[in-house]
């Protein structure tokens, strides 16, 4: 039996990249896989090969199981948090937990690119491109999303509004245009891949809890469970490094 194959690549510099990634089912394969997805304050815009159609995918709030069939081969880039909306063109909360056809944002401009990119010689590179020169001629990404996501890390909202010289309820509002959902959120799911990577990388579990914030072992596994919708050993058994991690 076949397994699927899941490689990532970092992305050339603009338009706020994370990655870009390959992942595919080859032909042969006995039967459908499927994914799972879980927060990690990224959007991504992908590409399914069977059909040529573009998606956007995410930010989102819970798991998500995506299925591939024998034969399919999707092609993404993945946005850094809070950096989607300006090559989008609308607020990340318009795209929370969605999986929209890119078409409901690009319009026609949406379906020409699909049809390049199902007859380009490198249609990562053609995405990727496409991605950056839409990027260049974009207004900037909002100013307090770096800073945001600085200091998030070890500060309560409340002194990240005041080091951003904001009332709570204005940051709110940016925030969820950014991200797609409030500054709590955006933390929390912060802290949980955070968590992740830790894990990830061998560290006792109640090592991972306390540093990253956890009162404790249950407290981590419980917001695993809340986000990924599966324990965090399962999680473990999986490859890191996939499509569900940041």
């Amino acid at each position: 039996m076949k397994a699927s194959r899941y490689l990532e690549h970092p992305a050339p510099a603009g338009a706020g990249l994370a990655c870009v990634w390959h992942h595919e089912l080859p032909d042969g394969t006995d039967a459908p896989f499927e994914q799972r997805v879980v927060p990690d304050g990224c959007v991504d815009l992908i590409w399914w090969s069977r059909d040529a159609r573009l998606q956007v995918a995410g930010p989102d709030t819970g798991p998500a199981l995506a299925r591939l069939e024998p034969g399919d081969r999707l092609i993404g880039v993945r946005f850094k948090p809070g950096m989607a909306p300006p090559v989008l063109g609308v607020p990340a909360d318009a795209v929370r937990d969605g999986r929209l056809p890119l078409r409901d944002l690009w319009g026609p401009d949406a379906d020409r690119l699909g049809e390049t990119l199902a007859s380009a010689a490198d249609p990562a590179a053609t995405l990727t491109r496409e991605v950056l020169r839409r990027g260049s001629e974009a207004r900037p990404a909002d100013p307090i999303v770096e800073p945001l996501l600085r200091d998030l890390a070890d500060r309560s909202v409340r002194d990240a509004a005041d080091a951003l010289g904001l009332g709570e309820r204005q940051l709110r509002r940016r925030v969820q245009a950014a991200f797609g959902y409030g500054p709590k959120t955006v933390q929390r799911v912060l802290r949980f891949q955070r968590a992740l990577k830790l894990a990830y990388a061998g560290d006792p579990l109640a090592d991972v809890a306390y540093a990253t914030g956890y009162s404790d072992q249950a407290h981590l596994a419980h917001e695993v469970r809340e986000l990924a919708g599966a324990p965090l050993t399962s999680l473990l058994a999986s490859p890191a490094g996939g499509p569900s991690t940041l």
